[in-house]
């Protein structure tokens, strides 16, 4: 694949969207080359803007006539497993938004398709490129944090808009929540924790504990925007809480603790990070005007007893630990989706390609991450119990 530009294709017109810019400043190394939407006017849309591009609102006729090297899969999530095995079989690299699958099965059979095609899988988590996440992860790579002990991410985020349409009409997003309990949207807080702690390389996840609040903030929302005869609000309808945490026992005994609330009336809270070691500790801002803390010993301010005694604010220690994307990137990453997440997903998934090596978040990290909802959904069938999670063996090659 050295020398060539990938050609892309991407399913999933909407948050595909998302990419265009990216696309523009990788556009020597990939073309994009059909786009694939079941709205037809949305494909009208994307060759507007990108004239000369194929367009399908099929797509297995896309897979079979675009000529693609590759496909970025950006469709509702249920879809996720059948189109990646569908792009795998016809010879397809994939990038997959996250997450990859719904159940354990499907994600076995992923893994064993990658396995056998020797194609590029990628999953699309953009949060484990953002500045900071990538800054602690350098510090964690360099010894800083010693001994890791405990982290916790949450994903805070008021998506009523999106589960509910303009006209009252429970989305995709919304129907994925009237159905399931349990943590089901995990990958944007484990995804960087992952990393830190080395999930699926030199450590695992070994079991897990799911609980989930009651359901209150979007029957508040419905009531409030379409009336109190809205079919949403009849007794039951919904299947999830507000919030759900979930509790994870690595092999190592390091302690991860995740939060996914997208119902809760509040401003966006983008990250929410903490990472203990026996070194170090980190706190992310808690909103957008706050700046993300750290106290590294050795370094940062103690009392006389030797204790920790102030924050330092993260970017401080930036001259020593900025991880390399970021320094060569730095000016491109900083405008583009995500905190510069999407840039860097899309520019390491081609780089793989081209390279022919796993992509830094590869389909054992993919599975590993996405275990978690069908583990979670069974430990609140329990009552909360702890429910192992099953290991993907990594395969050398």
């Amino acid at each position: 694949m050295n020398g060539k530009r990938l050609k892309l294709a991407v399913a999933g017109g909407n948050r595909g969207k998302a990419f265009n810019s990216t696309l523009g400043l990788l556009s020597e190394v990939v073309e994009l080359t059909a786009i694939c939407d079941v709205n037809g006017e949305k494909v009208r849309e994307w060759q507007e803007s990108f004239p000369g591009i194929q367009g399908y609102e099929s797509y297995d006729e896309m897979l079979e006539k675009s000529g693609v090297d590759a496909v970025f899969i950006a469709t509702p999530i249920d879809f996720h497993y059948a189109q990646t095995r569908k792009a795998l079989l016809a010879g397809k690299h994939v990038l997959c938004e996250v997450y990859c699958a719904n159940t354990l099965e499907e994600m076995e059979d992923l893994v064993r398709l990658v396995e056998e095609t020797g194609l590029v899988y990628m999953m699309a988590e953009n949060y484990v490129y953002m500045r900071q996440n990538l800054l602690v992860l350098n510090m964690v790579r360099q010894g800083a944090f010693g001994d890791l002990t405990y982290a916790e991410g949450g994903y805070v985020h008021d998506c009523r808009p999106i589960r509910v349409d303009a006209d009252g009409k429970v989305t995709w997003r919304g129907d994925q929540m009237r159905r399931q309990r349990g943590n089901l949207y995990p990958t944007h807080s484990l995804g960087p924790i992952a990393k830190w702690l080395g999930l699926t390389e030199r450590d695992q996840m070994k079991r897990c504990s799911t609980f989930v609040s009651k359901h209150a903030s979007m029957d508040h929302y419905i009531a409030r925007r379409f009336g109190q005869d809205h079919e949403a609000l009849q007794k039951g309808y919904w299947a999830y809480g507000d919030s759900v945490t979930t509790v994870i026992e690595c092999e190592s005994e390091a302690l991860v603790v995740l939060r996914f609330d997208g119902d809760s009336h509040r401003p966006h809270n983008m990250v929410h990070y903490e990472l203990q070691g026996t070194t170090a500790s980190y706190l992310s801002g808690r909103h957008d005007d706050e700046d993300p803390l750290v106290w590294v010993d050795g370094v940062s301010s103690v009392r006389a007893d030797g204790t920790a005694e102030k924050w330092d604010v993260l970017y401080k220690h930036a001259y020593r630990y900025e991880h390399p994307l970021w320094v060569a990137h730095m000016a491109d990453a900083r405008r583009l989706g995500h905190g510069g997440g999407d840039f860097f997903v899309l520019q390491e998934f081609v780089s793989a390609v081209r390279e022919g090596r796993r992509p830094f978040i590869d389909i054992y990290d993919a599975v590993a991450w996405s275990s978690i909802v069908p583990v979670s959904i069974e430990s609140v069938k329990k009552g909360g119990i702890p429910v192992e999670i099953p290991r993907f063996p990594r395969r050398t090659r």
